[in-house]
């Protein structure tokens, strides 16, 4: 700052100087002009070094002006009167113009630390939106202002967990128990010179929190706002949380409705035909023996199909947990589609099942037992949800190091919507799941195995037309080598 004014006073002495020099011994001009010149050069001189070197210019100007151009040239006296008066007019013009011209200076720079400061401040928000956890939020508050501010350390306290949180660029720490006591008094404390500020981050007129910052200039208006982005960026962040909560609690509710659901109508149909047949039998005086047969045979059957719901649960739940283990080995696909059309052949009854599978597939790293389990699922799937009539259609191909297969049917479709919930536990399709058996767990149980085998699941459907499930399964690597 002094050098800075110095060099001020040396460059004004240079013009006028300089300007005298050149009026009275190269370029003879009107006093007027001479003035004018004086005073375009002091407003230069004030818009740059500012009011106290503009000043001195003037001084200066003033009696170089009358020295040398006011008659008696040579002579500080001044014989006419109306030179008093243009030279006093000379000096409050000068002074004048010089102090409009710092104040407009002035006005700049604050404009543009204003600016600089919004600009830094936007920056700083835009950070904190794209924090949604809490305790990260909390640990990248510190960060964020000494990255925008620039400054040398900065400190977040936090009383409901009484813990600070640091900044990893400043290696002093600021005076904790001076945070403490500007969240308590809720007054902040600002040391201009030394570039320290501690300040409470209100939300509305309440404490949340205090900030400590340090080797930064900031505005008090800025400390404010800063205050307010943190307030609610915490509050942003737990709100967001809170949301995340609740919104895990209402999809467990939807799950749980949706497993009463299934059991209220999947478990109700066996045990009202096995309910059904034990009252006849006891009820029948006088049984006989083929009608006693048929009814210990719907028993039979109706267990075994509440034994496989049973089942069913509990294999998602192993799936899920990942209690299980895949014996992977190199497996031709056509060993997997014809082991589960094996199973489904009761189900499948005389419905036609068109197969058609590349030729010279090279073997995929499966688990025969657990891959076989996802296909039946996935054929159960079609069979149930289309017309005895209509076909189903399986097919194999390779893609890049995979090998996709699909399976067709021609049932009533899935819909846009649906179609990204069909593999959620329990899910079925809102206008089938009261017209066709089942627990909305086979499809979910094939996308755990597949996804268990690195493969990936996808269907595609048109309302009306039937739908495509597909699934990808990566070739042995061994067989990949060999091709």
């Amino acid at each position: 700052m002094v050098a800075g004014r110095a060099f001020g006073v040396s460059v004004s002495l240079a013009l006028v100087a300089g300007i005298t020099f050149f009026y009275f011994h190269t370029l003879h001009v009107n006093q007027t002009t001479i003035a004018l010149t004086f005073l375009l050069a002091i407003l230069a001189v004030s818009a740059v070094w500012g009011m106290a070197v503009s000043v001195f210019m003037s001084v200066l100007a003033v009696l170089a002006f009358n020295y040398y151009f006011l008659p008696p040239i040579g002579t500080f006296t001044i014989a006419d009167p109306q030179n008093w008066v243009a030279l006093f007019a000379f000096l409050v013009t000068s002074i004048m113009g010089s102090q409009l011209s710092a104040r407009i200076r002035k006005e700049a720079d604050s404009a543009h630390q204003r600016r600089r400061e919004i600009e830094r401040l936007y920056k700083f928000s835009q950070k904190l939106l794209a924090e949604g956890n809490v305790i990260q939020l909390m640990n990248a508050i510190p960060n964020y202002i000494v990255e925008s501010f620039e400054g040398g350390a900065a400190e977040l306290f936090l009383p409901q967990k009484d813990k600070f949180y640091r900044s990893g660029f400043g290696a002093a720490h600021l005076d904790e128990e001076r945070m403490k006591s500007v969240f308590l008094r809720d007054e902040s404390i600002i040391e201009t010179q030394q570039g320290l500020y501690f300040i409470p981050v209100r939300l509305g007129v309440r404490p949340i929190a205090s900030l400590g910052i340090s080797g930064s200039r900031l505005s008090r208006q800025t400390l404010d706002a800063l205050g307010s982005l943190v307030a609610i960026a915490i509050e942003r962040a737990r709100a967001v949380e809170k949301l995340g909560e609740t919104e895990a609690e209402r999809q467990g509710e939807r799950l749980k409705s949706a497993l009463l659901d299934s059991i209220a109508h999947d478990f109700r149909t066996p045990l009202t035909s096995i309910k059904a047949a034990t009252t006849s039998m006891l009820a029948a005086e006088d049984p006989d023996a083929g009608q006693g047969r048929e009814l210990l045979t719907i028993i039979n059957e109706e267990c075994d199909r509440l034994n496989r719901l049973v089942e069913e649960a509990a294999e998602m739940s192993k799936l899920e947990a990942g209690e299980f283990e895949l014996n992977l080995a190199p497996t031709p696909i056509e060993d997997i589609i014809h082991a589960a059309l094996a199973q489904c052949r009761t189900a499948l009854g005389g419905r036609v099942v068109d197969v058609n599978v590349q030729p010279n597939l090279p073997p995929v790293a499966a688990d025969l037992s657990r891959i076989k389990d996802a296909m039946v699922h996935l054929i159960d799937n079609a069979n149930i949800y289309s017309p005895k009539e209509q076909p189903i259609t399986i097919s194999a191909e390779l893609a890049g190091d995979s090998v996709t297969t699909s399976v067709a049917d021609r049932g009533p479709g899935i819909d846009d919507f649906e179609q990204g919930m069909i593999f959620d536990k329990f899910y079925r399709g809102k206008d089938q799941r009261y017209q066709v058996r089942g627990t909305g767990m086979g499809l979910p149980i094939a996308k755990a195995i597949i996804t268990a085998h690195k493969g990936t699941i996808s269907v595609t459907s048109q309302l009306g037309h039937g739908s495509v499930f597909s699934f990808t399964l990566p070739v042995d690597r061994h067989a990949r080598s060999v091709r």
